[in-house]
């Protein structure tokens, strides 16, 4: 049987587009919400800025706050807070955009940290990471097509 750390999650893909159309996609809420959820808000994509990401009807919805923020190279928000409120003095999980440069295009390398922090028992810790691998297999995937629809728009 194959053993997991649970430490964290990493994908990365590359891109036809540039850092700068990049970033606007996984930093501003008009496009999170067309590969990611399915409503995003924040005012400012800066850090402590405080947004949501909604899915369904306002079934789930989960707030996040802005850690880093270097156009065009690097977006972080921590999400995932117990109890759906933000609490800078208890453990949340913190994704990374990291936008380098490639050729005509963009890599782009997503990272997921902090389950092992978060302080669940093991069978939540599996659970929880297994639904974010899950989820990152689908919608890195999704951005990756959403951007290569943007840049080809008239």
């Amino acid at each position: 049987m194959k053993s997991l750390e649970y430490g964290s999650i990493e994908r990365e893909i590359h891109v036809e587009a540039s850092p700068e159309v990049v970033y606007e996609v996984v930093s501003r809420p008009e496009h999170i919400s067309q590969w990611w959820s399915d409503d995003a808000s924040i005012d400012e994509s800066t850090p402590g800025a405080i947004g949501e990401l909604v899915w369904g009807d306002r079934v789930e919805v989960v707030p996040f706050v802005v850690v880093s923020a270097e156009p065009p190279r690097l977006f972080s928000f921590r999400w995932s807070h117990p109890g759906g409120k933000i609490d800078d003095s208890v453990s949340s999980l913190l994704v990374t955009f990291e936008l380098t440069p490639s050729g005509d295009g963009t890599r782009i390398r997503l990272t997921e940290t902090g389950f092992r922090e978060m302080g669940w028992e093991a069978a939540k810790l599996e659970e929880v990471y297994s639904d974010h691998v899950t989820g990152w297999d689908t919608f890195v995937p999704r951005l990756g097509e959403y951007v290569a629809r943007l840049v080809s728009a008239p």
